[in-house]
């Protein structure tokens, strides 16, 4: 017999092991603790990056504060005046998930960035004072606690909120229903903050790191990470922001979108609340509890030896990610066969789950062989540049393009084989499967920002070689393990974007989607274009505000006597303004166009046009997305592999100028425009589920009459921030010791 469940029994386990979550954080913060944080100076250079951090997440937090007090307030309007249950106290319980999501997201980023900053100071201690092994587990303690709270955070969030929206309801179908509607609107909160988050973050830390590079690695021919350069600071703060905090808020927002999109379609068309129905609609949650069991597990096998190659430290974060999964494969039979009693239907559900774990894996390995030194394709890249920085775009170009080709067949294989199992839910589920080993998953991509600010640390403190050596080897880790995650982030974005597509279809009864209508076309097209103006918006935003930091470093090194003899000190605090504004003024317009896209096409045209937007945007954003963040990968180590193996002749030589050109381009292709575009898609399909109930049955006078404000919104935000931030921007050529520049 299927089992059946209360709504407090439906998420009992969930919010059980999101309290594990947080016990298993104060363990790690514990043990982290305990490592030392090293010398004054090292403790100085560290309290400056983690003040640089705040101040920027303070800023951005500021702005967001707006955002999200202006869309409560609409959700309480507009599901007050047409709310979907008849109930007129839906427009506050919908605000109010909405305003749930957003915070719990916003904690979670800088919860994992304050841990961050400081973790990585210990981490070069560590890597001091006791080696290879030890430094590794320092660094990756601290990505762990980013990772359990995300998961802790996500699940118990989404847990209690199910329960609060059940209350006062008296049919237990409707109520569940309602919960799950309103689910969305937390969602919703959760993938807003994100997609600001990775954006401005990723803004940020490419501004600062290209200013840094081209003026200090190639202008002034000093190394990566000296204290002369200006910049070196506020690049080693972007790390955080972007690749910790940012990182967070992402994958945030698609574990908790991925338990809601399971949910939602656990129903499929019924419309009552049977025992399979109630058995389908727990599972998410049972799965995502079991996974968190599972990455406490894993977290204890990540460990290597002082002596560890590349290869050896990352099987070591394998072992993590390995053992995590087995242990879910393990829970996940019982959870199945304990719901429907060990029927056929269960193993179908276990199937599915079995699948987006090891399409998880797969994508990992794929990703890891075009961004990982050790293989051919890196390596390639490395040889491109005895012939010159040209050579080296080219070829990393071709490196990203052709890396879509195994994930797109793991997505493919991954989606038919979940839908011939078990339909749409199978689908989601499989998304759930995937990303249930998010706890020790993200430990190892927020592990990376903390090793190579651990890299900068011992640098800018004049540690010993063997110091950095040690953090340089941590550091080129970290790029794949960052390259890894990204990949992985982007598979679970497509499925769980996929899930949310279907979600969005049922709720607005649009029995197929038909390619030959116009109307669905012309939304294809249109959301096929989104991704490629949300990247251009990106990457001209990182030129801006890069070609701010290079001419503020290269007038700090012209009118300051003695900076680049090492007799004066920079001023650090300037570049770490500058980058902090500019990110938030750039993140305006790519957030505007990609949450009101949704309201625009479904108010003004209609769901089935909002439906062929999602599709067209699924498709091309995860194309773009797995090019640029591979590419970027790839390019970056190409450079991490004349640095640290001495290939082609070592540092300093013309081939290692002319992958630093590569890395440059890089840098906003894999840390700004890549990992930001799989939010995009997310975001507009949780948006479009949050406003479906508003749009089903097509565009009346009234709802067309609505698609006109947020088209207003639009044109005026692009005229107010083309006025105010734009029109005065700085020349790159602009003279700053009394002569022309070259750019």
């Amino acid at each position: 017999m299927v089992m059946q469940f209360s709504a407090v029994e439906t998420v009992s386990l969930s919010i059980a092991t999101s309290l594990l979550a947080f016990v298993m954080i104060i363990y790690l913060m514990w043990a982290l603790k305990k490592a030392p944080r090293g010398s004054d100076e090292m403790n100085k250079i560290a309290d400056l990056i983690q003040a640089g951090a705040k101040a920027f997440l303070k800023t951005e937090y500021f702005y967001l504060v707006i955002f999200v007090f202006v869309f409560f307030v609409l959700l309480i309007i507009l599901y007050t005046l047409d709310p979907p249950s008849g109930n007129k106290t839906d427009g506050i319980r919908i605000g109010s998930c909405f305003l749930a999501g957003a915070m719990l997201s916003a904690i979670a980023g800088w919860g994992g960035m304050i841990v961050a900053t400081d973790a990585n100071v210990r981490t070069t201690q560590a890597a001091d004072k006791e080696g290879l092994s030890r430094a590794l587990r320092v660094a990756f303690t601290g990505g762990a606690v980013m990772g359990f709270t995300v998961v802790g955070l996500g699940l118990l969030g989404v847990s209690i909120f199910y329960i609060i929206m059940t209350l006062g309801r008296e049919n237990s179908y409707a109520a569940s229903r309602f919960a799950l509607d309103s689910l969305a609107g937390f969602g919703f909160g959760a993938s807003s903050i994100a997609l600001f988050a990775r954006v401005a973050g990723g803004i940020y830390t490419k501004a600062a790191d290209v200013g840094a590079d081209l003026v200090g690695k190639v202008e002034m021919d000093i190394p990566e990470d000296d204290p002369r350069n200006p910049a070196v600071i506020a690049d080693n703060v972007g790390d955080n922001v972007g690749d910790v905090a940012g990182m967070g808020a992402d994958l945030f927002e698609s574990f908790v979108g991925s338990i809601i999109a399971a949910a939602t379609l656990a129903s499929d068309d019924m419309d009552v609340m049977d025992d399979s129905y109630t058995a389908r609609l727990t599972l998410p949650f049972w799965i995502a509890g079991c996974g968190i069991v599972a990455s406490l597990i894993g977290f204890f096998f990540v460990n290597c030896k002082d002596n560890a190659s590349q290869k050896d430290l990352l099987f070591a974060l394998h072992k993590g990610t390995l053992v995590s999964s087995f242990m879910v494969v393990i829970f996940s039979i019982l959870i199945t066969g304990f719901f429907f009693d060990w029927t056929a239907e269960g193993w179908r559900y276990f199937g599915c789950i079995l699948i987006g774990l090891v399409s998880g894996v797969l994508i990992g390995q794929a990703t890891e062989y075009f961004t990982s030194y050790e293989y051919w394709s890196v390596r390639s890249i490395t040889a491109a540049g005895i012939t010159g920085p040209a050579t080296v775009i080219i070829q990393g170009l071709g490196i990203g393009m052709i890396s879509t080709v195994p994930t797109v067949l793991i997505i493919v294989a991954t989606i038919l084989s979940c839908s011939v199992l078990a339909g749409n839910y199978g689908v989601a589920i499989a998304a759930v499967g995937m990303l249930s080993t998010l706890g020790v998953t993200l430990a190892t991509d927020a592990y990376g920002p903390i090793a190579d600010n651990a890299g900068g640390i011992a640098e800018m403190a004049a540690l010993e070689e063997r110091v950095r050596e040690t953090t340089d080897a941590l550091d080129a880790l970290g790029n794949t393990t960052a390259a890894t995650g990204k990949g992985f982030a982007i598979g679970s974005a497509v499925l769980t974007a996929l899930s949310l597509l279907s979600a969005f279809k049922t709720k607005c009864d649009i029995p197929y989607i038909d390619l030959s209508d116009a109307y669905v076309m012309s939304g294809v097209l249109f959301g096929a274009m989104l991704p490629f103006l949300f990247a251009a918006l990106t990457m001209l935003s990182v030129q801006k505000a890069a070609g701010e930091i290079i001419i503020e470093v290269r007038r700090q090194f012209a009118e300051i006597p003695g900076l680049r003899e090492g007799t004066a000190e920079p001023d650090c605090d300037r570049c770490v303004a500058i980058s902090t504004q500019s990110s938030v003024e750039e993140m305006v317009l790519p957030g505007l166009y990609a949450i009101l896209s949704p309201f625009i096409v479904g108010l003004l045209i209609g769901p089935t046009a909002l439906a062929g937007m999602l599709g067209g945007s699924i498709a091309s954003g995860m194309m773009l997305a797995i090019m640029m963040s591979n590419a970027g990968g790839a390019w970056d180590n190409s450079k991490k592999y004349i640095e640290i193996e001495g290939a082609c002749g070592g540092k300093g030589t013309t081939t290692h100028k002319a992958c630093i050109v590569g890395d440059t381009v890089g840098d906003p292709f894999k840390d700004t425009s890549g990992p930001a575009l799989n939010i995009l898609i997310k975001l507009m399909s949780m948006i479009s589920l949050t406003i479906a109930p508003l749009i089903k049955g097509g565009t009346e006078w009234s709802t067309w009459y609505y698609g006109l404000i947020p088209i207003a919104i639009c044109i005026v935000g692009t005229v107010l921030v083309y006025w105010f931030f734009w029109k005065d921007g700085q020349d790159i050529t602009a003279p700053v010791d009394g002569k022309k520049q070259d750019a």
